[in-house]
């Protein structure tokens, strides 16, 4: 058996993302899915972009630390889009979703996602990032993309695994997984560790 040695624990995955669900059940987990509400989700601005995705999943397993018990490991992420320093966050409305979209067309931007794996002996942080390649988008594209698929609870306003990905990306280097919202070759070593 691929993960003999969690037999005997209780996964519990952080994040109410279904993308991050779909993928941990594709990798063999059992799971249960546990969210605590209103978590503080502002950073340091004096932190670089490539440290926010792992500082937030690490502030985020901090608020369960105190309920991990002996048989439970913790796992939290959360992804950034990052475009010239900046920071896309999750659209406020369409003309956000419209703003962001325009800003990635035609360029290279990163999707960085940290995450934090933790029970109460272990803890292990770590962050991957993803080159992502868009060609121009036309304003009927973005829009056609922003109404029929609604990417408002997506980093950039977008996701890769949708009708925008299939048209717009050119390339990526690094992880597909990533961009997805879990770097799930990178969890799958580390939980072999546990």
């Amino acid at each position: 058996m691929i993960f003999n040695n969690l037999k005997n624990k209780n996964i519990i995955l952080a994040s109410k993302s279904p993308r991050r669900k779909q993928l941990l059940e594709e990798l063999g987990l059992t799971f249960e899915v546990k969210v605590k509400s209103g978590i503080d989700e502002t950073w340091n601005k004096e932190l670089k972009p490539e440290q926010v995705a792992g500082y937030l999943a690490e502030h985020k397993a901090k608020q369960y630390e105190h309920e991990i018990t002996e048989n439970q490991i913790l796992i939290t992420a959360d992804t950034i889009v990052c475009k010239d320093n900046d920071i896309l966050n999750k659209p406020a409305d369409y003309d956000d979703a419209v703003r962001m979209l325009d800003l990635l067309s035609d360029g290279k931007h990163l999707v960085i996602t940290g995450v934090c794996i933790k029970s109460l002996d272990r803890s292990v942080s770590f962050s991957c990032t993803t080159e992502v390649y868009f060609k121009h988008l036309c304003e009927e594209e973005i829009d056609y993309y922003i109404e029929n698929y609604k990417p408002y609870d997506k980093a950039g306003s977008y996701g890769i695994q949708e009708w925008i990905g299939y048209i717009g990306i050119d390339k990526i280097v690094g992880s597909f997984y990533n961009v997805m919202g879990l770097p799930v070759q990178k969890i799958y070593e580390e939980l072999k560790k546990f």
